[in-house]
């Protein structure tokens, strides 16, 4: 990857909806160009997806909590599946140390955290015990990558 098509995914970034005109405006190129790298970094794995981020407040989604979960060692890849499917999870990882999940979950509040805990996570065949941790404030939250000074991995490049 060159110093250009840097410059398009940090545009992208930025504002995935932006005319490809104005991408190719920003960087110098023609836009039949700029189009042709976007397709070329969407096809090697670069570029995983584009997303709109809805303000939670607004759809009554205000509570953010983080969630240890403890399983059985015999069925993890079917736990984090099934905890992938649960509608008010936003983020499923698995983590070094005593727990084997960490998962952001995104509710109206402790009422519904705890149905999601109680009615959904916790019959989850595997699942041992459970620790949440409440947000009280987000102070940021983002999914963008700073690129400054980074490498492509030829694992992610030969996707």
């Amino acid at each position: 990857m060159d110093e250009i098509s840097f410059k398009i995914l940090g545009i992208l970034q930025e504002k995935a909806r932006i005319p490809n005109v104005e991408v190719a405006r920003r960087v110098g190129m023609a836009p039949s160009a700029v189009l042709e790298r976007i397709r070329k970094l969407e096809k090697q794995g670069i570029i995983d997806g584009y997303e709109v981020r809805l303000n939670s407040e607004r759809f009554g989604r205000g509570l953010v909590a983080f969630l240890f979960v403890s399983t059985a060692s015999q069925s993890e890849t079917e736990i984090g599946a099934a905890l992938s499917e649960i509608p008010e999870v936003q983020e499923v990882h698995y983590v070094s140390g005593e727990d084997c999940y960490l998962v952001k979950i995104r509710v109206s509040g402790t009422e519904e955290l705890f149905e999601t805990i109680r009615g959904k996570i916790s019959r989850i065949e595997g699942v041992l015990s459970t620790r949440s941790v409440i947000a009280l404030s987000t102070l940021k939250e983002t999914s963008r990558i700073p690129l400054d000074g980074v490498a492509i991995s030829e694992k992610t490049n030969g996707k």
